[in-house]
């Protein structure tokens, strides 16, 4: 279409329709166009009154200059003249311009009303560019969902932190769930932000070119991949070359190259191997999964590197038989981490030491003398009772799961349902490399008395969730078999214990219990992680080998099993495990209530039914 013809079109247009459509153009840009055009009028108006008034001889002995002016005021006042005034014609101009002065102020007040209005509404949204520095930024916010910002609040102690809350829930709903489920001080504040996390444009909101760090909190993959190419937009953009970044993704097939992650200072960790291994192991070792959380918590012993005074040329055993306050498990080397080192290894002039205490202040190295339990030949090898497990369920998972049983696991029960279809062929394959029978048992129905019978075959249940379902779902499903298995044993006294994974952790708060059910929850044991990644970046190596499928892993030991009941010294018990290369973090006495880091001379009496909490390759 040439400019001719779209010339001709526009003069097909009324006046009328282009004054109408210029109006709401101008009404389009806002309150402020409004207020604009609305004070134009007025002075319009308040001139062409004082012109006709003037024309027409009206005015008096009045000058022209105060005419104009009583005009004006006239409109902004809305002042009624009186009979004195002036002529008949001068009163009813000039009421005219009073009461189109009244209509004009009343819609003024409305327009700055509405505006001021829709100010406090786009301020409790959230939208506000946020001025701090050196804060947390963390992206991704569920409801129910609190064990990070709890976890932020321990590690930050009573310093004053500021922690950026974004995600695109209204804000004051989210600071209302905030305030209401997280207990923290003063110091402590939070600010919440009403954005879309995927956008590059409205993460700029965040200041995140002055962030200490940010975190991509546990959401689904496909959100958290999105989130993570938007940040790496804006540090590119920006050229922010020293904000860390830690994210959670679950699944394998978002895994990113490692070239991105190491430019965009990205640390990830892939939980389906980690929570997979947890259920694995606490299947058999009931608390252990409680035991994976605490250690992981800023609530208690934590993980630290410091440099301990005159440990040049010490070995390993040396050091962890003199320090006390805190645990040695490993060294801090330029090119990497060694946990759990051999014994004999010579600590090098520019080794520093991974301790797990309280504060990375108390570790005291103290003089070498040993108790008298330092004559002890040494613990024997650990025995083992067989055990059946069944797995109720299946995900991507499972073949991992297979992998990472106990050693003691010698039958393993599949229980699928009816329309589940399973390809065994690589399962067995893991069965018979492991020494294990694996056996697939159809669930046709939910009968009770096809559970009692799947549950009367083992002792341990394991229970997984179908990552193929909506959380809240698959949570349910799960719930529905814990009330009916509990149930079961109950009233038919069988001896199973449960380990269910789950989703969310508000479901998991709907059938908590001191009744042998070991929860895995994946969004509060992503959490975890993902403060000990954002608050300890230079331990992320410890914290990948401990959540990885090859190096040291956290064990229960039985204390009777080992041979080390009774009273014996912290000192000793530290000497003995380390000879079968186990460190010794702490115990769980018969209650299953943990001990961390007990003092390096403290007696500790041992009785049957205590575990040591270690960390070993085996």
């Amino acid at each position: 279409m040439n400019k001719r013809q779209i010339k001709n079109m526009r003069k097909q247009f009324t006046l009328k329709e282009r004054f109408r459509y210029w109006f709401d153009n101008r009404m389009a840009k806002g309150s402020l166009g409004f207020i604009r055009i609305l004070i134009i009028a007025s002075v319009l108006l308040a001139v062409l009154i004082a012109g006709i008034i003037i024309l027409c001889g009206f005015h008096g002995d009045s000058e022209v200059g105060s005419v104009f002016w009583d005009s004006i005021s006239t409109v902004i006042n809305a002042w009624m003249p009186s009979y004195e005034d002036g002529s008949i014609g001068y009163i009813l101009l000039m009421a005219v311009t009073a009461i189109a002065g009244v209509l004009f102020t009343s819609v003024l007040i409305g327009i700055i009303t509405s505006a001021i209005e829709e100010k406090i509404i786009d301020l409790k949204k959230g939208n506000s560019k946020v001025l701090e520095a050196g804060h947390t930024v963390v992206l991704g916010f569920v409801p129910g969902e609190y064990t990070l910002l709890q976890q932020l609040v321990k590690a930050a102690a009573d310093e004053d932190t500021c922690v950026v809350v974004a995600d695109d829930l209204d804000r004051e709903e989210m600071e209302t769930l905030i305030r209401d489920n997280v207990e923290h001080p003063s110091s402590f504040r939070v600010v919440c932000r009403t954005i879309d996390i995927t956008d590059p444009v409205d993460l700029e909101k965040l200041a995140i070119d002055s962030a200490g760090n940010l975190i991509v909190a546990p959401s689904d993959d496909e959100r958290t991949v999105r989130t993570i190419l938007a940040v790496s937009n804006v540090t590119k953009s920006r050229k922010i070359s020293d904000l860390r970044i830690a994210a959670i993704l679950s699944n394998h097939a978002y895994r990113f190259p490692a070239s991105f992650l190491e430019s965009n200072l990205i640390t990830s960790v892939q939980t389906h191997d980690a929570i997979a291994k947890i259920i694995a192991h606490s299947c058999t070792q009931a608390a252990l999964s409680q035991t994976f959380k605490e250690v992981f918590s800023f609530d208690g012993c934590e993980f630290h590197v410091i440099d301990v005074p005159q440990d040049e040329g010490l070995t390993f055993e040396d050091l962890t038989m003199r320090v006390d306050h805190a645990v040695p498990i490993g060294i801090f080397k330029e090119n990497g981490i060694r946990l759990n080192p051999f014994p004999q290894y010579v600590i090098q002039k520019n080794d520093r030491v991974i301790v797990f205490a309280e504060e990375e202040t108390d570790a005291v190295l103290t003089d070498a003398c040993f108790t008298e339990d330092d004559a002890n030949e040494g613990i024997e090898q650990e025995t083992f009772r067989g055990t059946d497990t069944v797995i109720i369920g299946q995900n991507e998972t499972l073949p991992l799961i297979l992998k990472e049983l106990p050693q003691n696991v010698e039958h393993v029960y599949l229980v699928l349902c009816w329309d589940e279809d399973v390809e065994l062929s690589s399962l067995e394959e893991i069965a018979t490399e492991r020494g294990f029978v694996l056996e697939k048992l159809v669930f046709p129905s939910k009968k009770e008395m096809d559970l009692a019978r799947i549950a009367s075959l083992s002792e341990h249940i394991i229970l997984l969730s179908d990552h193929l379902k909506e959380m809240d779902e698959a949570d349910m499903d799960t719930i529905f078999m814990i009330l009916h298995l509990r149930d079961l044993r109950a009233r038919l006294r069988l001896p199973f214990n449960i380990t269910a994974e789950m989703c969310r952790e508000s479901n998991q708060n709907l059938v908590r219990g001191d009744d042998h059910t070991d929860f895995v929850v994946s969004s509060s044991m992503s959490s975890l992680f993902l403060a000990q990644i954002a608050e300890n970046p230079e331990l992320i190596g410890v914290f990948h080998e401990i959540l990885s499928n090859e190096g040291n892993e956290l064990f229960l030991k039985n204390a009777e099993q080992m041979h080390l009941t009774g009273r014996h010294s912290t000192q000793d018990l530290r000497r003995q495990l380390l000879k079968h290369r186990c460190v010794m973090l702490g115990y769980l006495d018969k209650n299953k209530e943990s001990h961390f880091n007990p003092g390096l001379h403290e007696i500790l009496n041992l009785e049957e039914g205590d575990q040591f909490i270690v960390l070993s390759q085996e």
